[in-house]
């Protein structure tokens, strides 16, 4: 279940899955149902290739699952 309290981060920040699952409370296999599904959307660091989630779609998502 996700967390009950609003996460505290930068709108403009870059999260890694791991922390994006810690911030919203969820397991890393909800993240990818709802990266799969189109529900969360993520980028590419351009230095490395890995996903990241921005601060503004952790609380976007939050917002609509509460």
């Amino acid at each position: 279940m996700m967390t009950s309290t609003e996460p505290q981060v930068s709108l403009s920040g870059r999260y890694s899955t791991n922390e994006t699952c810690k911030i919203l409370g969820i397991d890393r296999s909800t993240l990818f149902r709802y990266t799969k599904n189109g529900i969360i959307k993520f980028g590419y660091r351009r230095c490395n290739g890995r996903k990241f989630y921005p601060g503004s779609e952790i609380i976007r998502i939050w917002k609509s699952m509460m």
